[in-house]
């Protein structure tokens, strides 16, 4: 039983990677996506924001890495500039591969081969190295010791017959570093047999656009896993034997509610659950009374957020999202819901429309049928419209 300075600890994550005894079920897509990075099979990962695609792959890397496998990670998004997504790429190859390849003194001779040399720096706290490109350097040099760069983990793989996996988070953010930067990889991966390309982004649409339009470089050129909500019985044998491992009981009527509630949203029943627990006493039962106090609670904690995506939101949009939160899954672009709900004309909710589900705060569930797709937004424009 967990303890922290002599109190139980809330066996629930939400908003950090859900990791060991936080981590549930999708056991299915552990084994589906570890065998697709031991072969060197490239993966785009598509699933709505907050679906658990960062605690997924953070789970296959533990397995894989204690089976040999080599996994480095970049985030596009912390990488704006050519220059930065060189200096993150040296940064993780020398971490995560070349560290498990060769001795302390052979690891930075790996760049040696490269157009532009990177300027390493110590850090004298902990030892840890970071490197940097002059961003004053000739456009095509950068280009050049890129392209070098991105080949690196293929060709220290195939040195050294080893299996590499190369994880690309927030991947969309590609066209913005720069709109040559796809063709200029995808020419270096389809060269790369040994190494297994996974790319993971939070904008689906653009995702979307990157991997199945057939005049973008990456079109066809990777597997597509579809990352959906969580089964029900999983989750609530899961929520409750956490329960019980902590001291407490998890009615099984308020576990069955409290998925349907959530629909099986990984972010929103485990933050649902943290609350619950919460309002749960030591050696007590979460009945539906403590369910009710825990979605007070948890609102409370989501209206600084929701405020700001409400401010953000436009007349029209807000006409919309208010439309769905009383009556889902709606048909907006129907006369007969824009009159119930008094929509502006069907123009002006079908941009509404299209600027929600690109902010993928909305989602088309069927046939013109939109519901909200942000976890407990509903509830709390319901709310704060009394």
């Amino acid at each position: 039983m967990a303890r922290r300075d002599g109190q139980l600890t809330n066996p629930f994550r939400f908003g950090a990677l859900a990791l060991d005894e936080a981590f549930t079920d999708r056991e299915d897509e552990l084994a589906q996506l570890s065998a697709d990075m031991r072969n060197g099979q490239d993966v785009v990962l598509f699933a709505p924001r907050r679906y658990g695609k960062s605690s997924l792959i953070w789970r296959v890397a533990q397995q894989l890495v204690s089976e040999g496998v080599l996994v480095a990670q970049v985030d596009l998004m912390r990488a704006p500039t050519k220059e930065k997504l060189a200096e993150q790429l040296a940064r993780t190859i020398h971490e995560e591969i070349a560290s498990r390849l060769f001795r302390a003194r052979e690891r930075v001779r790996v760049f040696a081969g490269l157009r532009i040399k990177p300027t390493v720096t110590v850090d004298p706290d902990d030892g840890s190295l970071s490197f940097s490109f002059d961003a004053r350097a000739d456009r095509t040099d950068i280009d050049t010791t890129l392209e070098g760069l991105l080949a690196l983990p293929g060709r220290l793989a195939g040195e050294r017959d080893r299996r590499v996996a190369l994880v690309l988070d927030e991947f969309q953010e590609v066209v913005d570093i720069d709109p040559g930067l796809p063709k200029l990889m995808r020419a270096v991966f389809q060269e790369q047999p040994e190494v297994s390309h996974v790319y993971l982004g939070s904008a689906r649409h653009m995702m979307e656009r990157i991997f199945n339009d057939e005049n973008e470089p990456f079109w066809r050129s990777a597997k597509q896993m579809q990352l959906g909500a969580i089964a029900s019985g999983p989750f609530e044998r899961y929520a409750a034997e956490q329960f019980q491992r902590t001291g407490k009981t998890l009615a099984p009527d308020v576990g069955a509610r409290l998925l349907a509630l959530t629909g099986g949203h990984p972010y929103a029943t485990q933050e649902t659950l943290y609350f619950l627990w919460e309002q749960t006493p030591s050696g007590e039962t979460a009945d539906d009374a403590r369910l009710q106090l825990a979605l007070e609670a948890l609102l409370r904690s989501e209206h600084a957020h929701f405020g700001l995506l409400w401010s953000r939101a436009a007349g029209a949009q807000r006409a919309v999202l208010q439309a769905l939160a009383s009556e889902q899954p709606g048909r907006p672009l129907s006369g007969d819901y824009q009159r119930r709900h008094a929509l502006p004309v069907t123009a002006t909710v079908q941009t509404a429309l299209g600027a929600l589900v690109a902010a993928e705060v909305i989602s088309r569930v069927g046939r013109g049928e939109y519901v909200i797709a942000e976890p407990f937004l509903a509830e709390w424009i319901a709310r704060n419209e009394s």
